[in-house]
């Protein structure tokens, strides 16, 4: 009896010490991959890691019953890490170089960033030929979940609509100003605006991201990557970016709360190209509240409305001098009696 209590006793105890040795492993084959791919220089940056098999684990081993969507860079599961603590994984694609490069901007740029806005990542994952991201659960899904259905955006009444608007502003015043790092998102849009069980919006999706140091202000790219319709003249015309971009994007992101369509469906705006245009034009015949969406009608603000849709035509001017930093965007939001400056830039 006792000889075999102790077998057991050393089988559990070298199992033990072979899941931790491997654990190990793991953890320093991904922080040097990380580190020497990190464009910030950061060795110190502490990248936070989580077993292949706890994933596994957690996930039911990436069962279909757990999935809870898909794209090109992979799919994502529902999880429970420990058993209780709710988890959303990132399983990237193995044949997507693109997935690749995506990783590493995750995991460098959110381990490094810290805001109520933006979606929390819990940790990371190498395995052989595996990546996986590990991130916070959020119950809502997405907005664009809401936003274009014509049942769900019901439950998006005004006060909802205005809080994202504001929140997203101030995640994205944080990207660009207050954080250590200078971030431009290059990818803003209803579908990585991720919500909370209160609502409270959280910008994801960083695999596109850049960084920008010191007193780098733009850049250009022969590779344009994005999402049409969110994109700024400049940068889909000639690849040049800069925090105007995001603006760009935010703009586009502000008429889409307000109105309930899709920049990107020009057929539900009748004899207009897009949702940009079709404010415009509505701007200038002072029927601004004719881009308010049927869903919210019965229960807004139009002097919010209003100061919101002004905001946002700022912010899609076609000339990123024209406007504003999203510093001034969230004063302009929180502080309602400051005078606007009228938009003017932008061609026919």
């Amino acid at each position: 009896m006792l000889g075999a209590a102790i077998s057991e006793v050393l089988v559990w105890t070298y199992k033990y010490r072979g899941t931790r040795r491997k654990k190990k492993v793991q953890k320093r084959l991904m922080l040097q991959y990380l580190r020497s791919t990190d464009e910030t220089g950061d060795k110190n940056i502490e990248f936070p890691f989580i077993s292949f098999h706890d994933i596994v684990v957690a996930t039911d081993n990436f069962s279909d019953a757990n999935m809870l969507g898909k794209g090109g860079f992979g799919k994502v599961y529902k999880g429970l890490l420990a058993g209780t603590n709710e988890v959303a994984v990132k399983r990237l694609s193995k044949s997507s170089g693109q997935g690749t490069q995506k990783f590493r901007n995750e995991v460098a740029l959110i381990a490094k960033l810290q805001h109520k806005n933006l979606l929390r990542l819990l940790g990371c994952c190498i395995h052989e030929d595996e990546k996986l991201l590990v991130y916070e659960y959020l119950p809502n899904k997405s907005l664009d979940y809401f936003l274009f259905d014509s049942e769900r955006n019901l439950m998006l009444q005004w006060p909802t609509r205005f809080k994202i608007i504001k929140g997203v502003a101030r995640g994205m015043m944080y990207l660009h100003h207050d954080s250590r790092l200078t971030i431009i998102h290059r990818d803003l849009k209803a579908s990585n605006i991720l919500l909370d069980k209160e609502m409270i919006p959280k910008i994801s999706d960083f695999g596109m991201a850049r960084i920008f140091g010191g007193d780098q202000h733009e850049a250009n790219t022969n590779r344009v990557v994005g999402t049409y319709g969110y994109m700024s003249p400049e940068y889909a015309m000639e690849g040049a970016f800069s925090v105007k971009s995001d603006t760009y994007s935010f703009g586009v992101l502000m008429l889409e709360i307000v109105s309930g369509l899709k920049t990107t469906s020009p057929y539900l705006i009748k004899d207009f190209p897009n949702l940009i245009v079709y404010a415009w034009n509505l701007w200038k015949d002072g029927n601004i509240e004719d881009l308010v969406g049927s869903s919210v009608k019965e229960d807004y603000s139009l002097d919010e409305v209003s100061r919101c849709i002004h905001i946002g035509l700022l912010c899609v001017q076609d000339s990123p001098n024209c406007r504003p930093l999203m510093s001034a965007v969230v004063f302009m939001l929180e502080n309602k009696i400051t005078p606007l400056p009228i938009p003017m830039c932008r061609s026919e």
